[in-house]
């Protein structure tokens, strides 16, 4: 069975240095990703053709990432049954306007979304979806979270 890749699409090249997180906590589970700059408003085309046939492209979970109006995830959920999670950018209204542009979202399009600029929320988001039917995935981030954990007990003993 072919493993189920995420895609990240971002609104424009200028979202490249926070989506870029991302990429690299994907990378680190040893999730494949693929990435892609497509915009809801000036290529809605190419997004809705990407979102179409991305179950047979074997994604499995989608990350859009966008600022300002940020509909690029309401966009993508709406041609495709698989799990949308929007990143809003921080750009215009200290990026208030990007989250709730992706996060006020109608019944029956569902996004989940992330904070603001938060690119490795939105990795592990996504490497969780994929874990419920990959071992692999799920003993990864188990070893991720006893790392923090081990951090944060090591920063406690060193307070003291």
């Amino acid at each position: 069975m072919q493993k189920k890749k995420v895609a990240i699409i971002m609104g424009s090249d200028s979202d490249l240095p926070v989506v870029k997180k991302a990429i690299d906590k994907l990378n680190s589970l040893n999730i494949q990703t693929e990435v892609h700059i497509m915009s809801a408003h000036r290529t809605p085309d190419l997004a809705a053709d990407f979102a179409k046939n991305a179950i047979s492209n074997d994604i499995g979970v989608i990350i859009a990432a966008a600022g300002m109006a940020a509909h690029l995830a309401g966009v993508i959920a709406a041609h495709t049954t698989l799990p949308i999670i929007g990143l809003p950018i921080k750009s215009t209204l200290e990026g208030l306007d990007a989250l709730l542009s992706t996060v006020q979202m109608p019944p029956g399009v569902p996004v989940a979304t992330v904070g603001i600029n938060n690119a490795e929320n939105a990795a592990i988001l996504a490497a969780q979806m994929l874990a419920i039917a990959d071992n692999n995935i799920s003993l990864k981030l188990s070893e991720m979270k006893e790392n923090m954990r081990n951090r944060v007990i090591e920063k406690n003993k060193n307070l003291k």
